[in-house]
């Protein structure tokens, strides 16, 4: 996929939720993923988070000789674009975008199924529910044991984004755990992530750690030449970088010797 190196996290005046992962922490545990999937309880077979192995030839092996050798961990989901192809090619606009902070979600009660959005999304990030989907097993529940109802009224009434059990037949996808947002709280993948490689916040916020990542380190989009400005943004791996990042929100400028 490619990146842009001018990537901006501005886009419009109000609020705009979005995610920065630094590739240089990330350490591909899954972490993320796993917390992801127990958190919404995903059916066996569907993950709302991938996490791509970017090395050598072989499964998680990495690329070059040594001492010259090479591993990233690329974290995948819906990129909460702030022109997502998604919502222009659903038929009865189950999928939207939130007008209060820009989450793209999808209402399980609308959802016909046709997965359209699945064909338009060009970052293959939306899973469909086939058949009678098996859950994970337990003796006890799983994930968030609620339905959620979107309460942004410029949304329309009764728009249920999350639901314990999603309907067969529909489609899903990661919302930035709306259920978490709407109480306050980040999302889970933030909150568990042991090497701190994932920042969630206001991107039109310019005081947020979030905005000051993306202005002061590089940050990338993946398939910028689409149009779709995600809001979710990736720090390239650097060989040096200020280690107070995560505290005061500002990367050290990157010189011309150290991009040589």
């Amino acid at each position: 996929m490619s990146i842009d190196l001018g990537a901006t996290p501005t886009s419009g005046t109000g609020k705009r939720l979005g995610l920065v992962i630094d590739l240089g922490r990330c350490i591909g545990c899954w972490t993320c993923a796993v917390a992801c999937k127990s958190q919404h309880d995903q059916p066996l077979g569907n993950w709302w988070n991938r996490i791509l192995s970017l090395g050598g030839d072989d499964v998680d092996s990495a690329s070059g000789d040594w001492p010259n050798v090479s591993h990233l961990f690329l974290s995948i989901s819906c990129q909460h674009c702030d022109h997502a192809p998604c919502v222009k090619v659903c038929p009865v606009q189950a999928t939207y975008k939130r007008k209060s902070d820009g989450l793209v979600l999808v209402d399980f009660n609308r959802c016909i199924g046709c997965r359209y959005c699945m064909a338009a999304c060009p970052y293959g990030v939306r899973t469909f529910n086939w058949g009678h989907s098996q859950y994970v097993p337990s003796d006890f529940p799983v994930g968030y044991q609620s339905n959620h109802y979107d309460p942004d009224p410029t949304s329309g009434p009764n728009r249920l984004v999350y639901t314990p059990r999603r309907p067969t037949g529909v489609v899903e996808k990661c919302t930035f755990c709306v259920e978490r947002i709407d109480q306050n709280l980040e999302p889970i993948c933030v909150e568990v992530c042991p090497a701190r490689a994932r920042i969630f916040g206001d991107l039109n916020d310019p005081t947020s750690d979030v905005a000051q990542m993306v202005k002061g380190s590089g940050a990338v989009n993946l398939l910028p030449e689409l149009g779709t400005n995600p809001s979710v943004f990736y720090i390239p791996p650097r060989n040096t970088y200020d280690s107070t990042i995560q505290e005061n929100g500002q990367y050290q400028p990157v010189t011309a010797e150290e991009e040589g």
